[in-house]
């Protein structure tokens, strides 16, 4: 079974930084894809960036500039560091991991980690 737990979340005031982690655990032969989704109150869960581990990112227009994914492959390991935070920026943030499972990928979600922005 693999688990993904994120970590980092918080309250931060606009225009802070806040960096988040989500660990992949378990039996894990090989992950594909790492990235991380947000989910706003009342809003449908969107992409905010991806890694898609042959050195290709994607983002969202709306972070751009601002946040950066990257990856550890050797702790499976997604990390997100966001700058010039804004309100609109508040969410609950998922982790997803695709991960190679004998003969398919399977998508495997974390828990969810708030972010707040105050203004």
């Amino acid at each position: 079974q693999v688990q993904l737990v994120e970590s980092g979340g918080g309250l931060v005031q606009a225009g802070g930084s806040l960096r988040l982690s989500c660990v992949a655990s378990g039996s894990i032969s090989y992950i594909n894809a790492m990235g991380w989704y947000r989910q706003g109150s009342g809003k449908e869960r969107e992409l905010v960036a991806v890694d898609f581990s042959v050195g290709e990112t994607d983002y969202a227009d709306s972070v751009k500039g601002r946040f950066a994914i990257s990856r550890d492959n050797a702790k499976n390991t997604v990390y997100l560091q966001m700058t010039s935070l804004k309100p609109e920026d508040t969410a609950v943030y998922y982790c997803k991991a695709r991960i190679w499972e004998e003969t398919v990928f399977r998508d495997y979600w974390g828990q969810g980690t708030q972010v707040t922005i105050s203004s």
